[in-house]
């Protein structure tokens, strides 16, 4: 998994797979490939949704504490 990747980025390929997909020149041969580096961009978009869910959860739970 390509850690380096930003999120926009990873959406930005994810889209660009799905179009070439669904266009009339992507082959049978190729949707593999492209099929198993759209599973790669998901796993990254996922691993970089959960990270800003716990900063998030984190930043909350701080900003509570300090209110008390």
């Amino acid at each position: 998994m390509e850690n380096n990747l930003s999120y926009s980025q990873a959406i930005a390929e994810l889209e660009r797979i799905v179009r070439e997909m669904q266009s009339e020149n992507c082959s049978i041969d190729n949707l593999s490939t492209l099929t198993s580096r759209s599973l790669e961009l998901l796993k990254i978009c996922k691993a970089k949704l959960q990270q800003t869910d716990a900063e998030v959860k984190k930043i909350l739970a701080a900003l509570e504490e300090s209110q008390q």
